[in-house]
Order: structure tokens, then C-alpha cells, then sequence
């Protein structure tokens, strides 16, 4: 079963991963195209890329007892307890520029990345 959790004040405890307006506006238009109110923004990391680690963005309708469950504006991220370590205080944008659209994370547990923003390394 998944733990909804909010950002709590406590720097001890994880931050979790916030959505900014304008990733809330964009996934809430997506889910609704999906036409599956269930579905959630499943964020995973994973070895490779070549900074070390990229970052996978999939819908899912269920979650695992190893994930924690993240809400924005009724918009819900929900992340494996793995993939938390890395970007956790991270928050997704969705970005609209010349160069096209697209989903960022800003995480600040990466250390450094790719040119092209799609791995990140830690160390």
C-alpha cells in the first residue's frame, strides 16, 4: 500500500517531489486525455545515461508498497522508496520554449548532468 505524504517542515525528514503549476496544468491535461482519473506520474531512476543515472516518467494506476505518493493540486507523483533517494526535493516543471516542450526535474541531489538534461549523476 503507498503513504500519502505531504513536504513536511522537518529537514530531517524527506522532502518528497513537488510539481510546479505549470507541470500541474500539463499532467491534469494528460490524465484527462488518458480519461483514467486514477492515473498517477510514476517517476523511477535508472543506471546509465551518460552522466550515471536518468530519470523515467510513465503513468500508473496502481502503487507498490515500496512507493510513497506525492500531491500537487489533485495531481499525484508517486516514486519507488530506490528512486527517492535520488531525487528527493526534487520538483518536475514542464517547460514551453523555441527549442520544443518538454518535462525537467529539478533535483537538487544531482551533482552534474548531461548536456541534454536526461541523466544526472550524485557523486
Amino acid at each position: 500500500m503507498s503513504e500519502s505524504a505531504t513536504i513536511p517542515n522537518d529537514s530531517e525528514a524527506p522532502a518528497g517531489v513537488g510539481l510546479s503549476e505549470s507541470a500541474v496544468k500539463q499532467l491534469s491535461s494528460l490524465i484527462e486525455a488518458e480519461g483514467n482519473n486514477d492515473q498517477m506520474l510514476r517517476i523511477t531512476v535508472n543506471g546509465g545515461g551518460c552522466s550515471g543515472f536518468t530519470y523515467s516518467f510513465d503513468f500508473d494506476d496502481k502503487s507498490n508498497d515500496d512507493d510513497k505518493t506525492f500531491e500537487t493540486d489533485g495531481v499525484k507523483v508517486v516514486v519507488d522508496v530506490a528512486s527517492l533517494e535520488f531525487i528527493d526535493g526534487a520538483v518536475l516543471n514542464f517547460v514551453e520554449s523555441l527549442g520544443g516542450t518538454h518535462f525537467t526535474l529539478e533535483n537538487p541531489n544531482a551533482t552534474s548532468s548531461c548536456g541534454c538534461g536526461s541523466s544526472f549523476s550524485v557523486f
